[in-house]
């Protein structure tokens, strides 16, 4: 069996696709360590992990303030001393890259220490660490369609994002007695990946009791920093209570997905293979200032398979009449779910697993291997 270091920090989109691999390789016999960042949000999720053993990395984003600038510096060279020790120390067989900024610096001591290298970007648009050393890896794994002219052919894998096991349908009323919302009203959930999304909170507040008037639930994932727990109860213009429910934070995707007949969400690859996983429709606000601005080329990626719909951030003011036309209209939410259930054909984790097994069997066993996986 082998041993993998699996970079996999700084947001959720990162962090959750790591744990879905160590779930895979871990149940195939094999050996994982999970490197995150020293951001909150990675110690909140992986607190539900405790069978994985965690390290923070050092590291932080690049920035082009001279200020942010000198502490990416910094921060990264301590990182790859860090990540160096760690990978001569562990007798790693290969190092996983989910991208983002903890990437950068194990990826580049794996291969200067000599072992199998793999990065892993889920974004329509790579990002910059893949960009810069996908070219020295043994494996790049891209989404379907996608192609970097600096990888080699023969090192690139088209697959989707690995999803944790436990993001799959719920049954809708279970998943809704979870946040005490009723079964009997549509529920729309609200949230923007792992660190919120201010302006999508804004909106909840600013149309909460007209959607509440019309029996639409709320449940707005806030983000961490950006507001309080909170429940309320309103009521609908025919009297029936409608809740309306504030978290920071959910580690509960499944049953928030599962109960929500409709999401109202930013765009990232994580949060698109969620909704994919657990079939369940949205509308899409790409976040205008995102790295070379990849959650709009994941949206109109998304809109195109018939998922759900894109609204540009500078039409929020026209999402309230999008949000109802579309949570009362149960035909067009049938055709966006059975459009989702196509979409989730592919098993991404499958094919990441076999791959990685390859890559790092001895040299005798890979010719069978090989063939095993065809």
């Amino acid at each position: 069996m082998s041993k993998f270091l699996i970079s996999c920090g700084g947001t959720g989109g990162h962090l959750s696709p790591g744990i879905s691999l160590a779930e895979g390789l871990t149940d195939r016999g094999h050996e994982v360590v999970l490197l995150i960042s020293t951001k909150k949000v990675d110690a909140r999720l992986a607190e539900k992990y405790p069978q994985f053993k965690f390290l923070r990395v050092p590291g932080s984003a690049f920035g082009w303030s001279p200020w942010k600038m000198a502490r990416c510096v910094f921060s990264q060279a301590h990182g790859f001393l860090f990540s160096l020790r760690l990978v001569r120390r562990s007798h790693a067989d290969a190092v996983v890259g989910f991208g983002g900024f903890t990437s950068a610096a194990i990826v580049l001591a794996g291969r200067l220490a000599g072992v199998r290298v793999a990065v892993h970007e889920s974004n329509r648009v790579p990002g910059r660490a893949v960009r810069l050393f996908g070219r020295f890896a043994d494996r790049v794994y891209l989404p379907l369609g996608i192609r970097l002219a600096s990888v080699r052919t023969k090192a690139t894998r088209h697959v989707g994002m690995p999803v944790r096991r436990e993001i799959k349908r719920l049954p809708r009323a279970t998943a809704c007695e979870a946040f005490g919302l009723d079964p009997g009203l549509p529920v729309l959930a609200v949230f923007g990946g792992s660190q919120g999304a201010a302006p999508l909170n804004q909106w909840v507040t600013d149309n909460v009791e007209a959607l509440a008037l019309e029996g639409v639930q709320i449940c707005c994932v806030t983000g961490m920093g950006k507001g309080q727990p909170e429940s309320r109860e309103l009521r609908s213009k025919h009297g029936r209570p409608v809740r309306v429910v504030f978290m920071p934070f959910c580690d509960r995707v499944a049953d928030l997905l599962s109960a929500a007949d409709l999401v109202l969400s930013r765009a990232g690859a994580g949060t698109l293979a969620e909704l994919i996983r657990c079939e369940t429709p949205a509308i899409l606000v790409p976040y205008p200032q995102a790295a070379d601005d990849h959650q709009r080329a994941n949206a109109a990626f998304f809109e195109r398979q018939g998922g759900g719909v894109v609204v540009d951030q500078m039409f929020i003011a026209s999402l309230r009449a999008e949000v109802l036309d579309t949570i009362f209209n149960d035909w067009l939410l049938r055709r966006f779910r059975t459009n989702l259930q196509r979409m989730d054909r592919a098993n991404s984790l499958d094919l990441m697993l076999r791959d990685l097994e390859e890559l790092t069997a001895p040299p005798a066993r890979r010719p069978a291997l090989a063939v095993a996986a065809t």
